[in-house]
């Protein structure tokens, strides 16, 4: 949840690197919020049109680009690769493939290794 937390006071931020713990446990947090504010809409009958799930998504859309592209980072990648994330099939199992890569040791061209850094959250 601490990687959660960190990504969203990182709201913005588009230089860096992102461990793999920390986008993968963001994904997971905002994946189960998400799948609960469905059940909630659609068992109430209150938000049958998936308002408080949109607002949700809408509101972690640009967390989830910046911690995206800070882990893009991490295998000392352009964040301009998130594009590919647009053609389907195979820009989806290329993202994969990277998100799931382990990032560079010591320092790259983004900074140093979050894994030797010591952040306070």
């Amino acid at each position: 949840m601490n990687y959660f937390i960190s990504a969203l006071k990182k709201y913005a931020v588009f230089n860096g690197r992102a461990r793999r713990a920390e986008y993968w446990n963001f994904t997971l947090f905002s994946a189960l919020i998400s799948l609960v504010l469905v059940i909630l809409e659609t068992s109430s009958g209150v938000g049958e049109d998936g308002y408080l799930s949109g607002l949700f998504n809408l509101a972690i859309l640009i967390p989830s680009i910046g911690v995206t592209v800070r882990r893009l980072h991490d295998i000392n990648k352009s964040g301009w690769f998130i594009l590919l994330s647009f053609i389907p099939i195979i820009g989806w199992i290329l993202m994969i493939v990277w998100l799931f890569t382990k990032g560079d040791e010591g320092v790259n061209k983004y900074g140093p290794n979050p894994k030797t850094v010591t952040t306070t959250v």
